[in-house]
Parts: C-alpha cells; structure tokens; sequence
C-alpha cells in the first residue's frame, strides 16, 4: 500500500505506524515507530495537518501475540482506538481492509471479532468509510498461518495457470487490494463518490484492481 501512496501523481505527505523500522523512507513518508502501540492513537491525534484519509490493514495472527485475546488486543482494541482518534481528529476518509464472511453475529471467535470491527468503525460515522472484504491475500506474508501458507501457495499456483479464472472467487493478489484500497479512499476524498459508506467485496476487488483501475492512480 505505501507504493501506491508514495507513487500518487499528487505526491502527499504519508504517515505510518509501526513497530518496527520500515525498510525505506523517502523524503514524503514519516514514520512513528514504537513498539509500544498504546502511543499510537494520541501520535496520531497530535498531527497538524490532519490527514484526509487513514488506511488500516493493521493485524496479526494468534500464533505471533501469543494468544486470541492478546490477538485481539491488535485487531480489535487498537484497530478502534486508531479509528476513534481519527474520526476526533477531522479525518475525512477511513479505509479498513477486512476480510470476507466476517460478521458480528458469527461463532467462530476471529470472524465474530473482525464483524465487531466493522460494526463499530461503522458507528463512527466518518464522513467517507471505505470497507474492503478481500478473501484469500496471494503473495509472501511474514506472518501467514501453516494452513493458510498452504492454501496461499496452492491459490497462487492455480492463478498463474488459470490467469485468475479458478482463484479470483475466493484469492487475491494483496498488492491488488492496496491498489484497491488507495484508488477508493481517493476518490473518496476527491469527492467522486456519492455514498457515505462504501464496503467492497471481494468480487469488486477483482473487478476493480484488474479491470476498471487496471493501470492503477
């Protein structure tokens, strides 16, 4: 997602929030890092300008926090007190990168966790809220679950034989999303859109990233 941020023709200012050092810093990225995520929200209360949109792919898997509530404490708590310190902030445009078949209402505990997510981001009633619901993210991730490392390989090979044909209803290419996810909220924020809520499902995502916004912003 920073490449497409970075590579916009309008060149904005770009602030991250991580834990660790991000590989590269051209001059138009700013990043706080502190592992101590419980800084985060008031950092990004404190920016002068406010950003015009905030991008939230923020997450990590049981494995790597130890434990479903301390997984919890990431893609729950600190998800929403981001979110709450944007929307007190005046940012216009939030951006969540969900996942598919989540729901409040669900009895599987990581689906019924990100649906309270989105519930509760919808809730804060952001003048632009762009939800996207990708399904399987293609590609190489540091912190991919044994299963879904398989499953990820698999749906990648069957993409580059298929050309996408047998993996675009259930996979997708992660840098597909953040292209997705970067054109949305701009057009959020240019005014192009309408609709105060916008949730993109993954059969928009393929339609989008390799179709419509194909030679990306």
């Amino acid at each position: 997602m920073l490449s497409t941020l970075l590579s916009l023709p309008s060149h904005p200012s770009v602030h991250t929030f991580s834990r660790r050092s991000l590989p590269t810093t051209p001059p138009a990225l700013t990043p706080f890092i502190n592992s101590d995520t419980s800084t985060w929200p008031s950092k990004l209360s404190a920016l002068s300008p406010t950003p015009g949109i905030f991008f939230s792919a923020l997450g990590t898997t049981r494995r790597i926090a130890g434990s479903f509530e301390a997984q919890r404490a990431i893609d729950f708590d600190l998800n929403l007190s981001l979110a709450k310190a944007a929307r007190e902030s005046g940012v216009n445009v939030y951006v969540l990168i969900s996942s598919f078949m989540v729901s409040s209402s669900s009895s599987m505990p990581y689906s019924k966790m990100k649906g309270e997510l989105e519930d509760e981001v919808k809730k804060l009633d952001f003048p632009f809220t762009v939800i996207l619901k990708p399904g399987l993210l293609l590609g190489s991730r540091e912190d991919s679950r044994p299963g879904e490392a398989i499953a990820r390989a698999i749906g990648s090979g069957l993409g580059r034989l298929s050309n996408g044909w047998l993996t675009d209803g259930f996979a997708v290419d992660a840098d597909i999303v953040a292209k997705v996810a970067v054109i949305a909220g701009m057009q959020c924020l240019e005014g192009k859109r309408a609709e105060r809520l916008w949730i993109v499902s993954q059969s928009d995502i393929i339609k989008l990233g390799k179709t419509e916004w194909k030679t990306g912003p």
